[in-house]
């Protein structure tokens, strides 16, 4: 049977369940969530704690070289004619994460479950009693960079002093302000002076869905008006690609994401850090 198209970057699980065994479904989920015993059938792991990043770097969860990132998914089986599923077992948080790395490699033909693996259950979908595996055949994907969608530090040190730009952190309150630790040791409480905070989860409603695209627009709008070029941070590179999912959604089309972020900004350095709301 011929491969779906994509309906756009976020599909419905009764979209994935009408497509399942035509598609490669991986599951992206991070820290406890990794290695779960209960699997949408057939996924596939997108190992972001282990080969999907760069352990040589000293920040967490740095987009590998192009050479090894195309190593690793095509050690997962995927071709570039595939279309591609991505889901994590908390919702949408990490699953992201490998769909912004998929787009920033050339890769058009992949899309984030909305609601994740929760949503999958909700709806009373099967699931397999086992973590995600794959010991198939290599595949052909062939990673072709697309310069600017993830940043370094020097290039979101120019956009926090660009009036056309918006730098958008998308930790929790209480660590953009810096009242509350960081969760990695040795880093810096607090924000990058100028950036404005737009915590993930709020671009989620009931069930962990992504809110509709008139909502998602009116979010950012509300916080950086007229404002079209947007780079994202977090604390690891993770869950701003959440923020980079709402902004495609919302039709924003010139956005980046720090692959640094918090974990890089926020080690000890002359980079300055701002607290308060």
């Amino acid at each position: 049977m011929p491969v779906p198209p994509i309906p756009g970057p976020l599909v419905t699980a009764d979209w994935l369940a009408a497509h399942l065994g035509r598609v490669v479904v991986f599951d992206a989920s991070v820290g406890a969530h990794r290695g779960a015993p209960a699997r949408i059938p057939g996924a596939r792991p997108f190992d972001l704690d282990g080969d999907l990043s760069d352990h040589t770097a000293p920040a967490p969860h740095t987009m590998p070289a192009a050479a090894a990132f195309e190593e690793a998914v095509r050690g997962l089986g995927v071709d570039d004619t595939d279309t591609v599923v991505v889901y994590d077992a908390a919702g949408i948080y990490s699953s992201a994460r490998a769909w912004w790395m998929l787009r920033a490699t050339g890769f058009d033909r992949a899309a984030v479950l909305d609601g994740g693996l929760p949503a999958w259950t909700a709806a009373g979908l099967p699931v397999e009693a086992a973590p995600a595996v794959y010991d198939g055949p290599r595949g052909s994907f062939t990673a072709r960079l697309r310069p600017g969608l993830l940043v370094d530090a020097d290039t979101v040190a120019g956009a926090l002093a660009d009036p056309a730009a918006a730098v958008l952190d998308a930790r929790t309150r209480e660590r953009f302000a810096g009242t509350a630790p960081e969760p990695r040791p040795g880093l810096r409480g607090g924000h990058m002076p100028g950036a404005l905070n737009l915590p993930f989860g709020e671009l989620q409603g009931p069930g962990g869905l992504m809110r509709p695209a008139g909502e998602l627009r009116a979010a950012f709008e509300a916080l950086a008006p007229g404002r079209e070029r947007l780079y994202f941070s977090c604390g690891s590179g993770v869950t701003a690609c959440v923020l980079a999912l709402g902004a495609t959604l919302a039709g924003y089309g010139r956005t980046a994401v720090y692959d640094g972020s918090w974990s890089e900004w926020g080690a000890p350095s002359d980079r300055p850090v701002a607290t308060g709301g």
